[in-house]
């Protein structure tokens, strides 16, 4: 079961880019109510390293406090969503070991989408490999252009997938599959993913940041404190037997009936009108 910390989500909507002299590896920006993570290591398909890691952090946890933020949307730059772990820094005598690096990166990393109590999309432009691919995988919506790929890569080094994968994967594809794809580590297309549940739409390239950041704004614009509840559900739906999840429905259904946006949605939908959302 993953805790859920309740940071708020709400908020009014404004544009602004965030990027500060320690953001050298990402970049950071809200526009529209949504907070834009792009990776930004192109020369080395935005493999990740220790301060890559640490500014990816330090944004989700922007993301987590700043109340105008109510969803996030995280991409990379080129070629590449994320190759994974840059093997520069592994294979440095001097560099972090595997524990330090999942145990302050990785872990922490994806802890902090799931746990998020907004809606985080994944826009996977290229090659996600990895740690790469399944940072996206522990996102809430996956969606890709159509030249983009997704392989887990690890057994190629010896290594078992980290980045929660061995929890995300088995869950979308099905334990047979996940296996297959952890140990062979076959690349699989964008269109493939789709077919086989790993991820959710395809857009074609030529649109495909205008199709994803649209995406991203319309849940932006929903009633985002219900959306976190339902988030918070699906967190604690492999854990619990069917019962418990039953019970756990009832107890975030009483929250979500107390927001100030199902009010506004019963009260829209009764006056025939759009409703307008606060996220709270």
């Amino acid at each position: 079961m993953i805790p859920n910390p309740r940071p708020k989500g709400r908020g009014k909507v404004h544009c602004v880019s965030l990027q500060t002299p320690h953001m050298n590896h990402i970049t950071f920006s809200i526009e529209n109510a949504v907070a834009r993570i792009t990776f930004n290591r192109p020369q080395v398909f935005n493999s990740m390293h220790h301060a890559m890691r640490m500014e990816i952090l330090d944004a989700l946890d922007r993301c987590a406090a700043d109340e105008s933020v109510r969803a996030v949307y995280i991409t990379g730059t080129g070629k590449a969503f994320c190759a994974g772990e840059d093997l520069q820094e592994v294979t440095d005598p001097n560099g972090p070991s595997l524990t330090e690096i999942i145990g302050t990166g990785y872990n922490p990393m994806v802890l902090k989408i799931r746990n998020l109590e907004k809606p985080v999309v994944a826009a996977v432009n290229g090659v996600a490999a990895g740690a790469g691919a399944n940072i996206a995988l522990a996102c809430d919506i996956v969606v890709a252009t159509e030249s983009a790929s997704f392989t887990q890569a690890f057994s190629k080094i010896g290594l078992i997938p980290d980045s929660g994968g061995t929890w995300t994967l088995p869950r979308l594809v099905g334990m047979q599959r996940a296996a297959a794809l952890m140990m062979l580590s076959d690349k699989v297309t964008a269109t493939e993913a789709t077919a086989m549940g790993m991820i959710w739409k395809v857009f074609p390239d030529e649109t495909f940041t205008a199709d994803s950041l649209k995406l991203a704004e319309t849940l932006a614009h929903m009633p985002t404190r219900g959306l976190a509840l339902t988030k918070q559900a699906l967190n604690h739906s492999f854990s619990n037997d069917f019962a418990t999840q039953a019970a756990m429905e009832d107890h975030w259904q009483s929250q979500a009936g107390q927001t100030h946006d199902y009010k506004e949605g019963v009260a829209a939908f009764m006056e025939k009108r759009k409703p307008v959302f606060l996220g709270k």
